[in-house]
């Protein structure tokens, strides 16, 4: 049994989140699971899930267009209603879905640290003013525990309208990799700034880590702009190649790279691997 919960790391002392990508601890964990949900409500987790739009204007937790891939379902998610789903099983795990509902009776009872990041997979077309009622209905008085992000940001801003006191975060990563590698640094900066201060008026930044780092070995430390301008940044996905190993030479290179960045978050499927190779490498042997 780990002796980490896979919270948390520190360097230098700034403290970086681990945030549990798609509700995993590990990443053989079942996609998605309630009970890996909970676990990370009892003990403050920063978590992330996707959410598809249904064919009643709720929302369930899943990333696939088809029912297919991750439930013991047939057809598009969207053409499916909450009786529907309720009748279906996870097909890694046969947990049953869970639905927005779902989300917004169990928020109430999470330690005051827990954020549970709401990453949307329809645009603002597809959920339509019947989506957005559902999530103003169940969900605007959860902030504290709720951050939305979309790559939509007519999406985020419709939900900003509504719910101002919502978290919010954006992703300019394919855009900004397109303009390293197309025009440089200074298009990059300018971009980013935009992206920033623009009316999205977003709390969290979501950049790639090898975007991170390839700025900065070309001299533009991305998250410092963004800290600068009082934004919070999350590096995405760091997963482990051998987790039950640990960090590889190569590896511990980079991501102590990355944490000299101080980013404020980092999305891995291996949070408690993650957090034990980090406390092997830097506690002192007796």
């Amino acid at each position: 049994m780990s002796d980490y919960q896979g919270l948390a790391i520190s360097h230098a002392g700034h403290a970086t989140r681990l945030k549990w990508h798609r509700l995993r601890r590990r990443l053989d964990d079942p996609l998605f699971s309630a009970a890996v949900m909970k676990d990370g409500f009892r003990l403050g987790a920063s978590m992330e899930l996707d959410l598809k739009v249904r064919a009643d204007g709720g929302f369930v937790v899943l990333h696939d267009d088809v029912l297919e891939g991750e439930t013991t379902g047939h057809g598009p998610v969207r053409n499916a209603s909450a009786a529907d789903l309720r009748k279906l099983q996870m097909k890694v795990g046969g947990e049953a879905l869970t639905l927005s509902e779902d989300l917004a009776d169990m928020l109430p009872t999470a330690h005051p640290h827990a954020l549970l990041q709401f990453d949307m997979k329809d645009d603002l077309a597809s959920i339509g003013e019947r989506g957005l009622d559902h999530l103003t209905d169940h969900f605007r008085h959860l902030g504290q525990h709720v951050i939305v992000s979309a790559s939509d940001l007519d999406l985020i801003l419709a939900i900003k309208k509504r719910m101002p006191d919502l978290r919010r975060g954006i992703d300019p990563t394919d855009q900004l990799v397109d303009l390293l590698h197309g025009e440089g640094l200074s298009a990059v900066e300018k971009a980013l700034i935009a992206d920033i201060t623009g009316p999205t008026e977003p709390e969290t930044i979501y950049l790639a880590w090898p975007l991170l780092l390839d700025a900065a070995s070309q001299g533009l430390d991305m998250i410092g702009i963004c800290h600068d301008h009082g934004k919070i940044v999350d590096a995405w996905t760091y997963n482990l190649r051998d987790p039950a190993q640990g960090f590889s030479e190569g590896e511990w290179q980079e991501f102590r790279s990355l944490m000299a960045l101080m980013p404020d978050q980092i999305t891995t499927d291996e949070p408690l691997a993650t957090e034990q190779a980090w406390a092997d490498r830097t506690t002192a042997k007796g």
